[in-house]
This record gives structure tokens, sequence and C-alpha cells, in this order.
């Protein structure tokens, strides 16, 4: 479930409020165990996502780094790379 939480700091663009909702989700699902909550937990698990949502930006947007951006395609190149590598073998 959580591989589709993504590192999200030092990006060219730069993370998008979605991108970081989308990872806050994940998290979620992963640690209530749920993928889509019933009615009597939905209020508690949608406010828990988007709480952790907005501590998130802050965290993103307090770090500092002497590090170049990484340039997405090239990431999601390697990344591609590495699976295939993985799933090769």
């Amino acid at each position: 479930m959580c591989r589709n939480i993504k590192p999200l700091f030092n990006f060219d663009p730069p993370v998008t409020p979605a991108e970081v909702r989308a990872a806050s989700l994940q998290f979620v699902r992963k640690i209530s165990g749920f993928s889509k909550p019933s009615k009597a937990n939905e209020a508690s698990f949608l406010l828990a996502v988007e709480e952790i949502a907005a501590v998130s930006m802050r965290l993103l947007e307090a770090l500092e780094t002497g590090a170049p951006p990484k340039n997405r395609e090239e990431e999601a190149a390697k990344a591609k790379a590495r699976g295939a590598a993985r799933f090769r073998g």
C-alpha cells in the first residue's frame, strides 16, 4: 500500500498540494488498515488525511538543502529502471 509514497522534497518543479495529499492518504490507509473507511470512521479518516497533509506541507516548506533540485522525469526513469531490474532477475 505505501509503495505509492514517494520522496517529495527538493524537486523541480516543486511538490504540489495534490501530491502531498495523495501521500498523506496512502499513509493513513497504511496505519489504519482501511483502504476505504466505513461511514462510522470516514470523518476521522478524512480529518487525519488533511492534518497529515498540512503538517507535511509545512515540513517540506521548512526544509533546506544545498543540493540542486532533482528532475522529476530523471528520477522516474531511474525508479522504472530499478523496478525492471528487480523484477527481471
